[in-house]
């Protein structure tokens, strides 16, 4: 899949991704969506772009949560069908990390 089919049907008002994502028709894209832009550059591009480099920071936080939730069983393998069942022990599961 294109990583422009990926933001399709989103609207945000910041877009954070990894250096992989930099690409010039990405960032196009975001930027017709009136995104602000959170892609580090890649080491090789000539014109290196600015980006917020504390709130590129702050996503190895939703990382690393998502991690943790895949550690349990159910909600890696998604047992449940269900929409509202799988949310339901997604819920859970992060209550169960955030008591720890």
């Amino acid at each position: 899949m294109l990583p422009d089919k990926l933001i399709d049907g989103f609207t945000a008002s910041v877009t954070i991704a990894d250096k992989g994502y930099d690409a010039n028709h990405l960032h196009e894209k975001i930027a017709q969506r009136a995104s602000e832009i959170i892609i580090p550059p890649k080491r090789n591009r000539k014109i290196q772009r600015a980006y917020d480099v504390d709130l590129y920071k702050e996503s190895n936080l939703i990382e690393r949560l998502f991690n943790k939730l895949k550690q349990f069983r159910r909600v890696a393998t998604r047992y449940d069908k269900l929409l509202a069942n799988f949310m339901g022990f997604v819920k859970l599961t992060a209550i169960q990390i955030w008591l720890r």
